[in-house]
């Protein structure tokens, strides 16, 4: 049963019965139910039980308000909706709290592995499916340790009287030491494989996941022990972290020495990094290690091209994204090089002027946005609802600007969800070695594909070295620091931005007393347009405060008679910036039920 066939039916799971769904658009098999002598008795029985596990991946939304992979950057620096994140703006309360769904999949993943000592069949199609099952163990104990650091491990069945949740929480430092365990018995039992095609889980994606799960341990302790905050483990000695980044690098190694992907180009270095993200089907394509594909002719589709595609989608990329890209000969975009581009509206955009990335990423003049439309000459910062943009810097990545019905309805997008990328295996291995502090020459090595693709020069460490006082990594060793802008650019809006802030104790620079800004207005071209032929129609605009009876329609930075204004989304409802709080805001609360339930053996998370 192919992945995206998953995701048409809800698959119930019992002791006794088991039953598939069917496609008319795949080649369809035979899906025999479990036995009723015996659970789990046979292969296709392992793989009926294991594909309940794939449905619950991340998956886009059908809109604007839900996160996903596409739009979890709306909660970092990277990018913003009209609502303020709770967690940035410091609002979260013990109320908030989620229940801890993810042992509910632990505890089916346990019953597997005890049951599936009753499977009569082909060895090795039995090992393919208990790595699967210790690969996805392994994924969902990671998001408890995202969310909550310390918690509880549990391996095996447990009865009703004894649940995992009546036990006390473990350090995540062997949380972390067992999920590692996991993917290495993960790893040992899954097949080798050079496509995605099947859109299961193989050898390589367990290795992506060691090597992404290694980074941000190793990371996580480093730098909260170096900040002094609470949440780093007693356990975590320097010795441990070293473990961590040294187990990260040689996943990654391991899948680049293997020779089995690689980054997709074609040569065109102003589409091919877009393309691959409105690709619906990536079967063929060899940089893409495990993805999710929709199909909205059965039902499975999302909306985010329908709203992207309006040039608004009530998102927009923030100024400190967009100046995080090098110029197009790989220097930092500060100054008056800065200052003199964004006098024109989109100049700062150009893939003649900057990383040709940006422009694959963020919407263009006279892109095409549908079929039967391009992006207009100003971004639509005086629309609201859907067809605003937040910051003058709408986001293009994901658009199908060539499918009607995807731009059109909501639940007819395809764009698809990659989980693991050969991209991204590359940084985590640059990453490792610039924390490991050795050979800056395997950096950029590593790095030299993903730069390639764009026509960007290979990373020159002193060249690119952003010392800029506003730059909040600017005193970070150069080799670290140019690995982590190379990781925003490339992997913007694909989910991972959030947690490399977490792991990097890095919201006290980042969030903490800031505010998101757009593009230049007043000063630039755009302010003028509306001054000489009113482009912004029926009194929409005002700013700062609006004439009696109207509201305001977006706040500048500064102040009135400043001669450079930005847009300043959330000037009213953040006077102060985000309010984040490092002392607490770094792991989420856990529902005082949990507490009272395991009679204090479950302490609340710090300051909650």
């Amino acid at each position: 049963m192919k992945l995206y066939n998953l995701y048409l039916c809800l698959i119930t799971v019992s002791i006794t019965v088991f039953s598939g769904c069917n496609s008319n658009f795949l080649d369809r098999e035979p899906l025999d139910q479990l036995s009723t002598t015996g659970s789990l008795s046979s292969t296709n029985e392992l793989k009926l039980y294991v594909n309940q596990f794939y449905q619950t991946l991340p998956g886009h939304p059908n809109f604007t308000g839900g996160i996903g992979p596409a739009f979890d950057d709306a909660r970092t620096d990277n990018m913003i909706f009209t609502s303020v994140d709770p967690r940035l703006s410091g609002q979260l309360t013990v109320a908030n709290a989620s229940s801890i769904s993810e042992y509910t999949q632990i505890r089916s993943i346990n019953f597997f592995l005890k049951q599936s000592k009753n499977a009569k069949g082909n060895q090795t199609e039995i090992n393919k499916y208990l790595g699967e099952a210790y690969f996805f163990r392994a994924w969902y104990y990671f998001e408890l340790v995202k969310k909550y650091g310390d918690v509880t491990w549990v391996n095996q069945l447990l009865s009703s009287e004894d649940e995992s949740t009546l036990l006390a929480r473990d350090s995540r430092v062997m949380i972390v030491d067992s999920i590692l365990s996991d993917l290495n018995r993960s790893v040992d039992l899954l097949p080798t494989v050079s496509t995605n095609a099947s859109m299961r889980v193989h050898r390589d994606v367990a290795l992506a996941l060691k090597s992404r799960v290694g980074l941000y341990e190793g990371t996580w302790q480093r730098y909260h022990k170096l900040k002094g905050t609470s949440f780093a483990s007693t356990e975590a000695t320097e010795d441990k972290i070293k473990s961590y980044l040294t187990q990260a690098r040689d996943a990654a190694k391991t899948i680049i020495d293997g020779n089995r992907w690689k980054i997709y180009t074609t040569g065109k270095f102003n589409d091919d990094y877009r393309n691959m993200f409105n690709t619906a089907n990536l079967s063929t394509n060899n940089e893409v290690l495990l993805y999710r594909r929709y199909n909205p002719s059965e039902n499975v589709g999302h909306g985010v091209s329908k709203y992207l595609s309006t040039g608004g989608g009530d998102i927009g990329l923030t100024q400190s994204l967009v100046s995080d890209y090098l110029t197009a000969d790989g220097k930092p975009f500060v100054g008056t090089l800065q200052t003199e581009a964004q006098k024109t509206y989109s100049q700062d955009l150009k893939p003649t002027v900057r990383d040709p990335r940006l422009a694959q990423t963020a919407v263009v003049p006279q892109a095409p946005l549908r079929p039967d439309a391009v992006a207009a000459n100003f971004p639509p910062i005086n629309q609201s609802g859907f067809n605003r943009s937040t910051t003058g810097y709408p986001m293009y990545k994901y658009v199908e600007y060539n499918s009607l019905p995807a731009v059109s309805d909501d639940g007819m997008s395809a764009a698809p969800v990659i989980y693991f990328r050969y991209a991204e295996v590359l940084l985590n291995y640059a990453e490792a070695i610039a924390e490991l502090k050795e050979d800056p020459s395997k950096i950029i090595e590593a790095v030299r594909p993903l730069r390639a693709r764009v026509n960007m020069p290979d990373m020159d460490f002193d060249r690119e070295y952003n010392t800029a006082a506003n730059y909040p990594f600017a005193q970070l060793d150069k080799f670290v620091q140019a690995v982590r802008r190379e990781r925003r650019v490339e992997l913007v809006a694909e989910g991972h931005r959030l947690q490399d802030i977490l792991r990097w104790a890095a919201a006290d620079q980042l969030l903490v007393d800031k505010r998101p800004l757009g593009i230049l207005f007043t000063g630039s071209n755009i302010a003028q347009e509306n001054n000489s032929t009113g482009f912004y129609k029926d009194n929409l605009l005002y700013y700062d405060t609006a004439p009696a009876g109207k509201t305001v329609n977006f706040f500048l930075s500064g102040n009135p008679g400043d001669a450079m204004r930005y847009m300043d989304p959330y000037k009213a409802v953040l006077p102060n910036g985000y309010r984040f709080r490092v002392d607490r805001d770094y792991l989420l609360p856990i529902q005082q039920r949990m507490i009272e339930l395991t009679n204090g053996k479950w302490k609340q998370n710090p300051n909650w």
